[in-house]
């Protein structure tokens, strides 16, 4: 497939993303990472051929929400690939599931500041 159609669908795919938010990602994002004081974190941020879900650039880290979805086999793999592509390009990736952002909000939160600079 052709760079820029690939970069094109991607793009589309990112912003529907962006526009469809699960609860878990709407609520870090509302709660804590729109407003933060410090760092500017992007929503749904294309980083090569892969889509993280939240972006700091400053401090180059990702944050990952994994729902149920993320923990089939398939899954996993596809991940740990996404992980190890950010990590060569020198980015920290922080995962939470669903059940770290419903029932230990205000720790993500803490975890999160403990990895910005």
């Amino acid at each position: 497939m052709p760079s820029k159609l690939r970069d094109e669908r991607l793009l589309k795919f990112a912003r529907e993303m962006r526009k469809n938010m699960t609860p878990e990602e709407r609520k870090l994002w509302y709660m804590y990472l729109q407003k933060h004081p410090r760092f500017r974190f992007r929503r749904q941020e294309i980083i090569g051929s892969y889509i993280a879900d939240f972006y700091c650039a400053q401090a180059k880290l990702v944050i990952e929400i994994d729902g149920s979805q993320h923990f089939s086999e398939d899954a996993m793999s596809y991940d740990a690939a996404r992980t190890a592509f950010f990590q060569q390009k020198n980015i920290h990736v922080l995962r939470f599931t669903n059940a770290d952002i419903n029932q230990r909000f205000p720790n993500v939160c803490e975890t999160i500041e403990y990895h910005l600079p």
